[in-house]
């Protein structure tokens, strides 16, 4: 019988199943399409949710990567933003299984160009839906199919299938029909960065890593009732990115109760574990570009190198995604209704 699927999805499909056939220990970079995973996923061009760009290129290819030469940690970190192979690489070499999962963020053009004061829930509840794929907000319709946390579901389905000395299966329940969330590490950069605090505040996960984030500065969920513990929130920002120099990142960091876990510490002047602190910041030389600096905090073209060439947050990204939520910095007194919750963000 002949398939009704596109050439390239077979070709990527074929490439990841020879993969996953090999033996001997090594990493595994692994891809495919969320449409061909699961045949109800479905597009919302309404809000730049769609499988294929303009020009006719997959935009729904969601991205995996496992080294089975390192000795497992047993967590998987779900990352909500473009593919970022250094960073993948990085965390397969900490013992971490890593998935980029296709999910609905193109919403953010239409609706979170110019936040108002008026709805403090707004931009939260769209992240809510985009990240449940249950009714939250009134201003999109994102069904379970096409949210992170039913595709994030299946695609782990798809790999443990796929590629058995990943060994993906482990972040599956026992009887297969849903996620270990308390094995998972959410994280993102920027605008995922944001949905994964929003997200990590409404499912209980084992860890959040904020890179460049959480924004959303006229909104009041950061202070909502957490189901994932506060001590497992980590955040990394530059101090030329905007959204620090605007009083952003520190009121979201703040009001999601960091604060109680040690100071800001200056990632260029201690040493690892920084005081065992959550809440990171550098001022590493990125030539005074702020877009620059917005992108440092992930490993990638905008990050910060030593003449050497290395990347100079290394042990930063470690610490970030590996160290013992346990270990706690000592609490640092805040004026939280310095935040005006529900207006701008200046203190």
């Amino acid at each position: 019988m002949k398939s009704s699927l596109p050439a390239c999805c077979l070709v990527i499909a074929l490439s990841v199943s020879n993969l996953g056939a090999e033996e001997s220990p090594h990493r595994f970079d692994l891809s495919a399409r969320a449409s061909v995973i699961d045949s109800r996923a479905r597009e919302h061009p309404e809000i730049d949710f769609v499988f294929t760009d303009p020009k006719g290129k997959p935009a729904d290819t969601e991205h995996a990567c496992v080294d089975t030469s390192i000795k497992p940690e047993g967590k998987l970190v779900i990352w909500l933003m473009g593919h970022n192979q250094p960073l993948f690489e990085r965390l397969s070499s900490f013992g971490l299984h890593a998935i980029q999962v296709h999910y609905a963020n193109g919403w953010f053009n239409k609706f979170g160009k110019n936040p108002t004061p008026e709805n403090t829930q707004l931009l939260g509840n769209i992240r809510l839906e985009a990240a449940t794929g249950e009714d939250f907000s009134p201003l999109v319709e994102i069904p379970q199919p096409d949210g992170i946390k039913e595709r994030t579901f299946q695609f782990v389905k798809w790999l443990a299938k796929e590629n058995p000395p990943g060994q993906w299966d482990q972040f599956l329940t026992e009887d297969a029909q849903g996620l270990r969330w308390d094995r998972v590490i959410l994280s993102g950069i920027s605008h995922g960065s944001t949905t994964a605090a929003r997200f990590a505040l409404h499912q209980k996960v084992d860890r959040v890593v904020m890179l460049s984030g959480p924004r959303d500065q006229f909104e009041t969920w950061q202070s909502l009732h957490s189901a994932t513990p506060a001590n497992r929130f980590f955040g990394f920002t530059h101090v030329l990115d905007d959204g620090w120099t605007g009083h952003h990142y520190d009121r979201s960091w703040e009001l999601l109760g960091m604060y109680q876990f040690g100071p800001v510490i200056n990632v260029d002047e201690t040493k690892p574990p920084y005081g065992n602190s959550r809440r990171l910041i550098s001022n590493a030389d990125v030539k005074q570009d702020p877009k620059r600096a917005h992108s440092s905090a992930a490993p990638g073209g905008a990050a910060v190198k030593d003449a050497s060439g290395n990347f100079v947050h290394e042990d930063v990204w470690r610490y970030l995604f590996t160290s013992p939520v346990e270990d706690v910095g000592k609490p640092e007194l805040v004026d939280l209704s310095k935040w005006k919750l529900g207006a701008t963000s200046s203190p």
